[in-house]
């Protein structure tokens, strides 16, 4: 059984950082791709970073700034956020699935999901 869990989420002011885990149990993330998803109230679950292999992807409103990462040896993806901004308000989501580089962004392309965790950026 896959199971992902998200941890890391807090409750911030703009400027500072955050390091979001994605832990997996019953899979093995570097033989898939791994994303980052956010979700703020009212709006659609929209792509934020992911990793494949040894390629990261990003959205534009966060280059720069967050930085994905995998550690093999705990079957962990990270997401570093720094400079963190009030925009980035949102419950956030790993996922994970085998998914063709062009597909990265699309979140009907993953077939697993974490829980989610809250991440708040106050001015």
């Amino acid at each position: 059984q896959v199971q992902l869990v998200e941890t890391g989420g807090d409750s911030v002011r703009a400027g500072d950082s955050l390091r979001l885990s994605c832990a997996a149990s019953g899979l093995t993330l570097n033989n898939y791709g791994v994303g980052w998803f956010r979700q703020a109230p009212g709006k659609e679950r929209d792509f934020v970073s992911a990793i494949k292999g040894g390629s990261t992807y990003y959205v534009d409103s966060v280059k720069g700034r967050f930085t994905v990462s995998r550690d093999n040896a705990k079957n962990t993806v990270y997401l570093q956020m720094n400079a963190l901004k009030p925009e980035d308000t949102a419950v956030y989501y790993c996922a994970v699935g085998r998914v063709i580089t062009s597909s990265l962004t699309s979140k009907n392309a993953y077939a697993y999901w974490g829980q989610g965790t809250q991440v708040t950026v106050s001015a």
